[in-house]
Parts: C-alpha cells; structure tokens; sequence
C-alpha cells in the first residue's frame, strides 16, 4: 500500500455563504493530493502526458462528516490499496487541524494510451515505482 499526505489551507473563495467549504470544491482537493502523491514517485502527471498516457477519472464517491471552513487547515491522507495496473484507485481522507475527520472519498482512474485513445497498462516507469509497495501481491 502507498500512502501520502497533503496539506493545504482552506481559502474564503473555496466556502459558500455559511461558511463551509463549497461540496465540489473536494473533488479539487483530491485532484491535488493525488497529483502530490504521484510527484512523490518520481514522476508527474505531466510526466506521464509527455509518455502518451493520459489518467481520466472514471469514478468519484465522496462522503461527508463535518465541514471544513475558511482557514482551516485541512491535512488529506491519501492512499494507493492495490497495485496499479490499468486502473488507479486513490482512497482520501480529509482532516483538520484538530485531527477531526471531516470527509472521505476515492477516485477512480484509467490509464489510456493518447494515440489510441484506448485503455492501456501503466507505463513500465510507473510501474517500477509502485514496485515497493507492492511487494507482495
């Protein structure tokens, strides 16, 4: 399993008039800690792109307990449960600063081949950095 974490402080654009985080501004939050936890392997969305693999999400769930609110600092733990291989699934747990949970959720994305549009196996390079965390299944 792979783990990460990402912090990030809530800004007053990011809430609604009661001054709880707005409900889709969590997809937004997901997308940075993924996207922080595969930079934390070596290698970057934009890294993947330039090798002609794209990463659509095909599914996103997300589960709400407690609302964060402006200038909260919300910590999302974020994980990788099985090996990547033509799918990529990110599990996400968000808390504030006094370790509250306050939501969780994954997504689920697909790696495609740019050219062909299709559906295709993670790049041999991504694949040797999950490698380690994955010994073994």
């Amino acid at each position: 399993m792979f783990t990460h974490e990402t912090k990030l402080r809530i800004r007053y654009a990011e809430t609604d008039k009661m001054g709880y985080v707005y409900y889709g501004n969590y997809a937004a939050f997901y997308e940075v800690a993924r996207t922080e936890m595969l930079r934390s392997t070596g290698i970057s969305y934009k890294e993947l792109e330039a090798l002609g693999v794209m990463l659509p999400v095909t599914d996103l769930v997300c589960k709400y307990y407690q609302p964060a609110r402006y200038d909260d600092l919300i910590t999302i733990k974020t994980y990788i449960k099985e090996k990547p291989v033509v799918r990529i699934q990110f599990e996400y747990e968000i808390y504030n600063q006094n370790g509250i949970l306050l939501n969780t959720g994954y997504t689920q994305l697909v790696f495609v081949d740019m050219e062909k549009n299709k559906p295709c196996r993670a790049p041999q390079i991504f694949q040797k950095k999950m490698e380690p965390y994955f010994r073994s299944e």
